[in-house]
């Protein structure tokens, strides 16, 4: 009994490993500096997930309360590819709105490291 519960428990450990590494390796981290850089030259769709709805950063294309990402993704790009960067206020809703919009389908999903705080540091 003992031996079944180890290997039971190695195999879920094996498992939850399996799914975090693909689950990161879906999008991209992405620093202040290096949003403030792009939106000079601003070829993506930026997204504001945070509730409740914030002060935008300049530039933002669709507030979608993070729950709603699902139910609203007639407000996102058609296309799957299109890079699309995610905001909140500190990054925990941002994150979960990554989640969802991996499992919709999106590839080239970035993740804005701290949020709006992070962000509005630089000025």
């Amino acid at each position: 009994m003992k031996t079944y519960f180890c290997k039971r428990s190695a195999l879920v450990l094996y498992l939850s490993l399996i799914a975090v590494s693909l689950w990161a390796a879906e999008y991209n981290i992405l620093k202040p500096e290096e949003l403030k850089a792009m939106l000079a030259h601003k070829d993506f769709f930026l997204l504001d997930v945070h509730i409740p709805e914030q002060v935008h950063i300049p530039g933002t294309d669709a507030f979608i309360d993070f729950r709603k990402i699902r139910q609203k993704r007639h407000l996102l790009p058609a296309l799957k590819e299109t890079k699309i960067v995610v905001y909140c206020r500190g990054g925990g809703m941002s994150r979960s709105a990554v989640r969802d919009l991996n499992e919709l389908g999106y590839t080239n999903v970035f993740d804005l490291q701290g949020g709006t705080n992070a962000f509005n540091r630089l000025y």
